[in-house]
C-alpha cells in the first residue's frame, strides 16, 4: 500500500528525453522601435568627500520643539495604554458582578 507506483517501462520518459516539445523559431520583438544605438559605458562618477561638519544642527528653539514632541508623544501612548488597562479593568469587574448575580440566582430555589 505504502511503496511507489513506477509506471511501466514503455511508457516512462528516458532520462536524455522530456515530454514538453523544446520551444523553438520563437523570435521576441524588440523591446522599442526607436532605432538607437547602444550607450557606451562610463567610468561611474566620483563619489563626493564627506563633509567635516555635522549633518543635523539643533537650535534651542528646535531642541525646546522635539523636547516638547517627545513629551506629548509619551503623553499620548501612555493615556492610550492606561484607558485600554481601565477598560479591561472595568470589564473584568463587571463581569464578575453578573457572575455573583447569577450564582445566588441560581442557588436561590435551592435555599427555599
Amino acid at each position: 500500500m505504502f511503496t511507489p507506483k513506477i509506471p511501466p517501462p514503455d511508457t516512462a520518459p528516458t532520462p536524455g528525453t522530456s515530454l514538453v516539445p523544446p520551444l523553438t523559431g520563437l523570435v521576441h520583438p524588440p523591446a522599442c522601435t526607436c532605432h538607437h544605438t547602444p550607450a557606451t559605458p562610463t567610468a561611474p562618477s566620483p563619489v563626493p568627500a564627506a563633509s567635516a561638519r555635522p549633518a543635523v544642527r539643533f537650535t534651542p528653539g528646535s531642541l525646546l520643539v522635539a523636547a516638547a514632541g517627545g513629551t506629548a508623544m509619551v503623553l499620548v501612548v501612555g493615556t492610550v495604554l492606561v484607558s485600554m488597562l481601565l477598560a479591561t479593568a472595568i470589564t473584568a469587574a463587571s463581569v464578575a458582578v453578573c457572575a455573583v448575580v447569577l450564582r445566588s440566582l441560581l442557588n436561590r430555589p435551592n435555599n427555599r
